[in-house]
């Protein structure tokens, strides 16, 4: 209907094995923003390991208007469309073998607020992974 979809970032990706931090506004959220706890969202489980990512991408998919853009070993990023004003928004994960879990950040591309639209996006895919691999996160 509309086309706000703003440009992809060239920075997506991991910086020095870590998500990059939310800017400073209020339309991000991630599980590695440890100085901000309005910011601050839990990892998912990752209990078959690296595996886990991978499957994960399928969750991922069904998501309403969600697409796989990377997938790597350690690194999956997609990009989710909302219904009417068709604002694109940047879901990142990366696995972390060491605590085994799969961090994950999500911000708005465009404006300030998102009306805690990340932060339940999250929400919703923990939902669909928690069911996926049989348990509660």
């Amino acid at each position: 209907m509309f086309g706000c979809s703003g440009t992809r970032p060239v920075d997506l990706g991991l910086q020095n094995g870590r998500l990059r931090p939310c800017p400073g506004t209020p339309n991000c959220v991630s599980s590695e923003e440890g100085t901000a706890p309005d910011k601050l969202i839990a990892p998912f489980p990752a209990p078959g390991g690296s595996a886990d990512l991978a499957r994960l991408a399928s969750v991922i998919t069904s998501w309403p208007r969600t697409e796989v853009i990377t997938s790597s070993p350690d690194y999956l990023h997609a990009e989710s469309t909302s219904l009417l004003w068709r604002f694109k928004d940047d879901v990142e994960f990366r696995f972390d073998s060491a605590t085994r879990v799969i961090h994950v950040r999500s911000a708005s591309r465009l404006g300030k607020g998102d009306l805690g639209a990340n932060r339940k996006r999250v929400e919703g895919m923990r939902d669909l992974w928690s069911k996926s691999v049989g348990g509660n996160p």
